[in-house]
């Protein structure tokens, strides 16, 4: 599902508070990182993940990776947080 503008506005608001739920260190994004953003959003549909020790053109190039491989949304990328959207299958 695309989300448009308005709802990323939305989105970015409800995002705010949220802590990461998930951390991606010096390994990158592996199998297990990417199962476990699956299994969160999953759970919460509205997530933050941060990623560290990157260049800004890679943790934007991640996150769009991240996007890609879960079928979940870029909500914003944020400094070295980035947040995803996914509404739950039911």
């Amino acid at each position: 599902m695309a989300v448009n503008d308005k709802q990323k506005r939305y989105l970015r608001g409800l995002a705010h508070p949220i802590k990461p739920v998930v951390m991606i260190g010096n390994k990158g994004l592996t199998d297990t990182v990417l199962a476990e953003i699956d299994k969160a959003l999953e759970h919460h549909e509205l997530i933050k993940v941060r990623v560290s020790g990157l260049e800004k053109a890679d943790r934007t190039a991640m996150c769009n990776d991240i996007a890609l491989k879960t079928s979940s949304n870029l909500i914003m990328i944020i400094g070295h947080i980035g947040g995803f959207y996914r509404p739950a299958k039911e």
